[in-house]
């Protein structure tokens, strides 16, 4: 608990304007994408790394949460307050404090909009390809603490193989820097790898080291149409064969592109089940030879129609109606679960076959779309949360959706983190082996479980 003495003791470390518990505010603090709501105690907004420390120490001594908190736009309640206690914003924190154009690297503070960072490194030639669907929202910050991906991960990779190193602050409040500005680097422990992804739980960063690469030189927007599913799925791994590695390939089922048809402009073919939209980048010419391959590739594998975008603000608006799928499927039902699960991407038709089965039998709504390129479907199950059987369907199909999801040698997460949404099934995936080992990690780093306390590994009760 925070007592009116801890609180005043807030105050100290952070002024009066940068701590809150007015009602409002908490509510503001409380939830996230997921709709979850834990309100908190307070909330504070440090402006230096010093801050955080003093903080955090003196939530050792009083024992209460720390939970870090970026945009909240996480979609497993990483930054949730399920035991009370404080909220650390870090809106404060919202400086690019260098772009090495010669070094090919940028230091940012984590309340950085990702998009924003790319528009500026973009001003000098530059590239930072990492982009989740949030990134006009979402923080660098938060995209290192869940390790985001995006949909340029196919080709470019995950926000963790851009960190090159990170200022952060322990739970126990010592400031520590971690990583190199190098290209090589071996001095012990990898801890920068450790924090990426490790949900705030670890340690509450306060700068980013990331690694930057040259802007392409050009690039092409194409999309094919499929009357089946599993064709779709062949053109993915008819690619991989060829050689062919886009920026982008993201597929659609025919749920989600009913509700963003109208985004896209498009004339969508009669029956069609799966749309694939895809983007290949670099030199000039290279781009030519690979949107080539693209549409051979989609042709020999059944696509009824083949187009490339037209201009740049066509494309444009394909990748903005892609991003919008999300929110978009809230016409068909005002609630859903989503889960971001990654099968090999040999096994993506048995994936798709597998959720139109579940949906029949429970008799539930499943769209199905995302990162094919890399294996990474998200699946949302919609529902309606005022009906208590759609909920229970919705528990038993996302159950039966992770055993098979193991089965096929595939992952529970493959963008979006455990949190507290994913901990119930971490079981599935992990053996008690491991599962005791992060236990372990996590006690080390935060010996007295204030720092984001309750998330990743369930109580093993």
């Amino acid at each position: 608990m925070i007592s009116d003495a801890t609180y005043r003791a807030l105050e100290e470390i952070v002024g009066s304007l940068h701590l809150t518990r007015r009602p409002e505010d908490l509510a503001e603090h409380a939830s996230d994408a997921t709709k979850l709501s834990f309100p908190p105690e307070a909330v504070a907004f440090p402006g230096t790394p010093e801050e955080v420390s003093r903080i955090l120490r003196l939530a050792n001594r009083e024992r209460f949460a720390v939970i870090p908190r970026g945009a909240g736009t996480g979609q497993s309640g990483g930054a949730l307050p399920v035991r009370g206690g404080l909220v650390l914003g870090m809106d404060r924190f919202t400086r690019i404090l260098s772009i090495d154009a010669d070094n090919l690297f940028a230091r940012v503070e984590p309340g950085v909009i990702t998009a924003h960072l790319q528009e500026e490194v973009e001003k000098q030639g530059l590239f930072y390809p990492p982009d989740p669907a949030s990134m006009h929202i979402s923080t660098i910050g938060g995209n290192v603490a869940e390790c985001a991906g995006g949909l340029r991960a196919v080709k470019y990779g995950v926000t963790r193989d851009y960190v090159l190193g990170l200022e952060a602050v322990l739970p126990t409040g010592e400031i520590v820097q971690t990583g190199v500005v190098t290209a090589k680097g071996v001095v012990g422990y990898d801890l920068t790898r450790l924090l990426v992804g490790s949900e705030g739980t670890l340690a509450v960063i306060t700068k980013v080291t990331l690694r930057l690469v040259p802007l392409p030189r050009s690039k092409k927007t194409m999309l094919a149409f499929y009357g089946d599913v599993a064709e779709a799925m062949r053109t993915v791994t008819g690619l991989v064969r060829r050689g062919v590695v886009p920026t982008t390939l993201e597929f659609l089922d025919r749920v989600c592109l009913d509700c963003v048809r109208e985004e896209m402009g498009l004339a969508v073919p009669p029956g069609v089940e799966a749309l694939l939209l895809m983007e290949v980048d670099g030199d000039e010419g290279l781009v030519e030879r690979d949107a080539e391959r693209v549409r051979k590739t989609a042709v020999a594998n059944g696509a009824v129609q083949f187009q490339t975008a037209g201009s740049r603000d066509e494309a444009e608006r394909l990748w903005a109606a892609r991003r919008n799928v999300s929110p978009a499927l809230q016409v068909l039902r005002p609630g859903k679960v989503s889960e971001d699960v990654v099968v090999p991407r040999s096994r993506l038709p048995d994936l798709i076959g597998f959720l139109r089965r579940i949906s029949a039998s429970h008799g539930q709504p499943i769209a199905a779309f995302g990162h094919a390129g890399d294996g990474n479907i998200h699946v949302h199950v919609l529902l309606d949360p005022d009906l208590p059987e759609e909920r229970a369907a919705t528990d038993r199909i996302v159950l039966e959706l992770f055993q098979e999801v193991i089965r096929m040698g595939g992952t529970l997460s493959g963008e979006h983190g455990v949190g507290i949404t994913k901990a119930p099934y971490i079981g599935l995936e992990l053996t008690r082996p491991v599962r005791d080992l992060m236990r372990r990690l996590k006690r080390a780093f935060d010996p007295n479980d204030i720092l984001n306390p309750g998330k990743i590994l369930p109580s093993e009760s």
